[in-house]
C-alpha cells in the first residue's frame, strides 16, 4: 500500500515540474507578483520620493485592488474552476496598473467612488459599529489575549537553540559555550567551590 502512495506522490510531483501551467502555480505566482509585489515597491518609491501624482495613482490602485479582492474572496472558489481564470486575473491586474489604460482610475471613478458616495453614511455607521464592537471584544477578553501572549513568549523562548544561536552575536555564543562546558565538567561536589567567586 505504501508503494501505491509513493507512486501517486511521484506522479503529482512530476506533473508539477513538467507541466506547471496546468496546475496554475505559475499564473498564481505571476498574479501575486504583479498584483502585490510590484505595487508595494512602487508605492514605497512614491512615498519616499514624495511624488503626489504617483501617490494618488497607487492609492487609487490599492482601492481598486482591495475592492477586487473583496469580491474575489466570495467568488474565487466558484470562478477558479473556469479555464484560464488566473490568466484573466493576471491580465486584469496588469490592466489596472498600465499607465496607458489607467484601469484602476477607471474602476475608481466609474464604479467605486459613486458606490461609496451613495452609501457613505451607511458604511461610516457600519465601520463605527464594527470598531466599537472590536474594542469591546478586546477589552472583555484582555486576560485571554494576555494568556496567549505569555504562552507565545514561552514557546518562543524555548525554541530550538540553533535558531536562538543564529540570532545571537558570535561573542556571546562563545561565552555561553565556555560556561556550559565549565558546568558540565565540574562535579556537583565542587560547585560550592565556584560559589566563592
Amino acid at each position: 500500500m505504501a508503494f501505491l502512495g509513493s507512486n501517486v506522490t511521484s506522479e503529482v510531483g512530476l506533473r508539477l515540474l513538467l507541466c506547471p501551467l496546468g496546475t496554475n502555480i505559475v499564473t498564481r505566482a505571476a498574479c501575486c507578483s504583479v498584483g502585490i509585489v510590484l505595487p508595494v515597491y512602487s508605492t514605497f518609491k512614491a512615498i519616499e520620493r514624495n511624488e503626489e501624482n504617483e501617490q494618488q495613482k497607487w492609492l487609487t490602485y490599492w482601492a481598486a485592488y482591495g475592492s477586487f479582492t473583496l469580491v474575489e474572496a466570495f467568488s474565487d472558489k466558484f470562478l477558479s474552476w473556469f479555464p484560464y481564470y488566473y490568466h484573466f486575473k493576471f491580465a486584469f491586474l496588469v490592466w489596472l496598473q498600465l499607465p496607458s489604460t489607467e484601469g484602476a482610475k477607471q474602476i475608481y471613478k466609474n464604479h467605486l467612488r459613486p458606490f461609496l458616495l451613495k452609501h457613505q453614511a451607511r458604511v461610516d455607521q457600519l465601520m463605527g459599529f464594527g470598531g466599537a464592537e472590536m474594542a469591546r471584544f478586546i477589552s472583555m477578553h484582555q486576560e485571554e489575549f494576555q494568556f496567549v501572549r505569555t504562552m507565545f513568549m514561552k514557546i518562543r523562548g524555548s525554541a530550538n537553540p540553533k535558531v536562538r544561536d543564529a540570532t545571537e552575536p558570535a561573542e556571546s555564543r562563545r561565552l555561553h559555550t565556555i560556561e556550559g562546558q565549565t558546568r558540565m565538567i565540574s562535579n556537583p561536589e565542587s560547585e560550592s567551590d565556584h560559589d566563592d567567586f
